[in-house]
């Protein structure tokens, strides 16, 4: 961005173009959903329970009520989800939601505090239909932009042609010559000693502290995604068991969950499960998930006992994906950095 401050007209008048066009794509996005039946849903940005991922930060707060007494601890959401399979448990069937949402300790090029995430779910489908709908929305967006090719520094994708499909376990094999699963024979607690060794044969640093799930990221982020949706993108699915806290386990292999990322020129935008709708199972995983927050960075968030308990009472089978509309802007404008395409960045 320019040195001068980000209202001032002259820096505007840089990012305007890319603005305009965030504006035309979010009207295709909404007309996109229309079209195939969803309807757009509003949930709370408060939450009791923001979010249960070991590593990502919420931002909390004090809700004072009018009636007086001690304030409630709450936090701003990390992501929708929560609210929006509530919703599925009351009836909806096809729900979108483009909503505000907050993470503590994130700013980078690709990364704000404060960012859109576009989320959607589908009752009585498979994540094999959330596939198709981030290519087709891909394409949707693009014309919606008059791009043919999304870019990021020198890697480019054209959005019309067929994704790329590929599994995680076939990723490594590729690009690093690793039986990933190999590593894993208890896919709950995987091997953290067997992918180190894997990982300082092709040349990564390792530390003797590291976790299974710090090396195979380090992998990921050094070997794998920079090659990932050049040309076309990618959908890289079937992800190891330990990573996919909310998505069910694969009946085809047990080693793995019906997770899927989609990558475009190197850069993630979607993240999507098969979701899982069993209440004990999703209360095991949450947590262990907050036993590793809390031995890590010392801080637990409470458990969302309304969603499990809606869990209970029965949510359809179902998928449901976050999808990164600000880094999917930056790769149709060709922008550096995420705060190109905001309206106003947080200072």
């Amino acid at each position: 961005m320019s040195s001068k401050s980000w209202w001032h007209p002259e820096s505007f008048a840089t990012r305007r173009p890319a603005l305009e066009m965030r504006a035309r794509v979010l009207a295709a996005v909404r007309a996109f959903f229309a079209e195939r039946g969803f309807i757009e849903v509003e949930t709370p940005c408060l939450q009791l329970s923001p979010g249960m991922e070991p590593h990502i930060m919420a931002l909390a707060t004090a809700l004072a009520e009018s009636t007086g007494g001690t304030a409630r601890r709450l936090y701003l959401h990390t992501s929708p989800e929560f609210a929006m399979k509530k919703l599925m448990v009351a009836g909806l069937e096809r729900l979108y939601q483009i909503a505000r949402v907050w993470r503590d300790g994130e700013r980078s090029p690709t990364h704000h505090p404060e960012f859109s995430l576009l989320e959607w779910y589908r009752a009585s489908a498979t994540y094999e239909a959330l596939m198709a709908d981030c290519e087709a929305l891909l394409r949707a967006a693009a014309a919606a932009a008059g791009v043919v090719e999304l870019g990021r520094g020198a890697l480019g994708c054209d959005p019309m042609r067929e994704a790329e499909r590929l599994t995680v376990a076939e990723a490594f094999a590729r690009y690093c010559g690793i039986d990933l699963l190999a590593t894993a024979p208890d896919p709950r607690s995987p091997d953290a000693g067997r992918l180190a060794s894997e990982a300082r044969r092709v040349g990564l640093f390792v530390s003797e502290r590291d976790s299974w799930e710090d090396v195979f990221h380090r992998i990921m982020l050094a070997r794998i995604e920079p090659r990932l949706g050049a040309g076309a993108a990618t959908i890289l699915y079937e992800y190891p068991l330990s990573l996919a806290a909310l998505a069910r386990p694969s009946p085809a292999d047990p080693r793995v969950a019906e997770r899927f990322e989609l990558y475009v020129a190197g850069l993630e935008l979607a993240n999507a499960f098969g979701e899982l709708t069993d209440a004990a199972e999703q209360r095991r995983r949450f947590e262990a998930d907050q036993a590793l927050k809390e031995r890590l960075y010392g801080v637990r968030y409470p458990l969302d006992e309304e969603l499990l308990a809606a869990l209970a009472y029965g949510m359809p089978e179902s998928a449901g994906v976050a999808f990164g509309i600000d880094r999917l802007i930056m790769l149709l404008a060709g922008a550096a950095t995420i705060e190109d395409v905001l309206w106003a960045p947080v200072e």
